[in-house]
């Protein structure tokens, strides 16, 4: 059993190790060997604090330890007297008020050091240089705190697939020698897309789980809520930043209510709506505002999270501003053309104008390559058909939409329906 001190060491690294690895990286300009460094700072906690006790300010005295380490590197390879001389002044100064070395074009007025090396931590890690897979575990290892074993149990993947693509990644990164800073100009826009698609992704895999038993992972869908608050704070003045953390408070808000007390799937239109997180959703309306209140034309995540505000706002399923949602989806496909943004728009046009209008749009998307082997596509037309008394056509889609679906809980629930379909 762990110790109160072991148990603290802990705690205090889940929340401080990704300042420590973005403080490191900014002195080396190597994300792996940071992570070595701040490694080597949580071994040396380990041996000291048992006996001396827990610091007052532990993750300054973490910090301080990292940084001595990454001293000591820099020493041993020799750099010059100067670049020593300068890092040893950064050191003295680690709990005092640094002018950031770069102006940060997402929030110049409220850049602080930590702050611009966090940002520069996840712009890095999630570089397009890397797989998407890369991607998205270097994030939760560096920002997340996540372990190896935990990423890896939560993706239902070999904890050594895991290790293997944050190795390759550290070392692509290295390789392809990108510089440990926030992007600016034109690149801004397309690395913060994918900074934002990274946490999107981790969020998704823990709100609707791809496979596996579990209808939700709600480890990842605190982790992802973590990361996108703490780039609200990071990015203020980035629209689509607020946009994606509005959608996932918002969506977070219904995750008890997503599941009965066996853990079976409950759809939006059964679900409990006195279960809804409210702190959750007013978080969210709040993380909207901001959003909206910098930008003139909304983006996708903003156009997402209004939609999500209208589930949330409605007192039940039955008052729900289908019209509204209609409307915006038709926004967001102008955004964000996509079959999937599409196949919602159908569902949305079929609860504002009928089932027969939503199986129109539908029918358009049947022979679309890339829903091929997407469930939802015969699970919202089975629905629809359904809708329209066409039960065997509809059961048939229900049962497609099983064969397809890897996730044990959502297998179960279409099955179910199919069967009702068969006896009703």
């Amino acid at each position: 059993m762990a110790s109160p001190t072991h148990k603290a060491i802990d705690a205090v690294w889940r929340i401080e190790s990704a300042k420590i690895v973005a403080g490191v990286a900014r002195l080396v300009r190597d994300i792996g060997l940071a992570e070595e460094l701040a490694q080597d700072a949580l071994v040396a906690a380990l041996e000291h604090w048992p006996s001396g006790g827990v610091p007052d300010n532990p993750g300054a005295w973490l910090m301080a330890t990292a940084k001595n380490r990454a001293l000591d590197r820099l020493r041993h390879q020799k750099l010059a007297a100067s670049k020593l001389e300068q890092l040893g002044h950064d050191l003295d100064a680690q709990e005092a008020l640094i002018v950031p070395d770069f102006v940060d074009e997402l929030d110049a007025a409220r850049s602080d050091d930590i702050g611009d090396d966090l940002l520069r931590l996840i712009f890095t890690a999630c570089h397009p240089v890397l797989s998407t897979e890369a991607r998205v575990a270097l994030t939760l290892k560096l920002l997340g705190g996540l372990t190896t074993d935990e990423i890896a149990r939560a993706f239902l993947v070999p904890e050594p697939t895991i290790a293997q693509r944050i190795v390759r990644a550290k070392r692509t990164l290295r390789d392809a020698r990108v510089p440990f800073e926030v992007p600016h100009g034109d690149a801004l826009a397309e690395r913060l897309a994918s900074v934002l698609e990274v946490v999107y992704l981790v969020f998704n895999e823990g709100y609707t789980a791809t496979a596996g038993d579990d209808w939700m992972r709600p480890a990842l869908i605190d982790e992802a809520l973590r990361l996108g608050r703490m780039l609200g704070e990071l990015a203020p003045g980035e629209p689509e930043v607020h946009g994606l953390a509005a959608l996932m408070e918002i969506q977070a808000s219904r995750a008890k209510a997503r599941v009965d007390d066996s853990g079976r799937p409950v759809l939006l239109a059964d679900q409990d709506r006195g279960r809804w997180d409210r702190l959750l959703i007013r978080r969210g309306l709040a993380a909207l505002d901001r959003g909206l209140a910098v930008v003139q034309e909304p983006g996708a995540y903003l156009l997402q999270a209004a939609i999500a505000a209208c589930h949330a706002q409605a007192p039940s399923a039955a008052e729900t501003d289908w019209m509204r949602i209609a409307e915006l989806y038709g926004a967001l496909a102008r955004a964000m053309p996509s079959p999937v943004v599409e196949l919602n728009r159908a569902v949305a046009v079929s609860m504002a104008f009928g089932p027969a209008a939503g199986l129109d749009i539908v029918d358009t998307l049947r022979d679309e390559k890339s829903l091929r082997n997407y469930q939802w596509l015969p699970s919202v037309r089975g629905d629809l058909l359904a809708k329209l008394g066409r039960t065997q056509e509809a059961r048939e889609e229900f049962e497609r939409a099983a064969a397809m679906a890897r996730n044990a809980r959502e297998r179960e629930l279409l099955l179910q329906r199919a069967a009702g379909l068969a006896t009703g």
